[in-house]
């Protein structure tokens, strides 16, 4: 199985078992990648929940397979994704999120259903 991107709000729903994680299977799962700018929203939550910075850090990795660091390319790619985004009301960490899918070339699942409504050169995949 080629790597797939996990945005944060599918990082989440494996972590609390919410409706959509069953779709995240461990295969799938050993193939995951995520943004460190998503993974910093994950572990915000988690430590807003009264985990420490640490215990949220180990769980929010947990589930994935490589965190991957937001680079130049990325950070250009989000800022143009603007014009695309700003209608459906998608945040920094979402097209950070878009945008290593699309470095990457990889599939993109999300639990935020007004994803459906982007036509970008990556597949989407919306898990509830």
């Amino acid at each position: 199985m080629s790597r797939v991107v996990l945005d944060s709000s599918a990082v989440l729903a494996v972590l609390n078992n919410e409706p959509g994680a069953e779709k995240l299977t461990l295969k799938l799962l050993s193939n995951a990648a995520s943004s460190t700018v998503n993974l910093a929203e994950v572990q915000t939550k988690l430590v807003s929940r009264g985990a420490t910075a640490d215990e949220a850090w180990a769980n929010t990795i947990s589930p994935i397979n490589e965190a991957m660091p937001f680079t130049e390319d990325q950070a250009k790619i989000a800022g143009s994704l603007i014009a695309q985004t700003r209608l459906l009301g998608l945040s920094m960490g979402d097209r950070a999120c878009l945008a290593l899918g699309i470095v990457l070339n990889a599939p993109i699942y999300t639990a935020d259903k007004s994803w459906k409504a982007l036509k970008l050169s990556v597949r989407i995949h919306v898990i509830r």
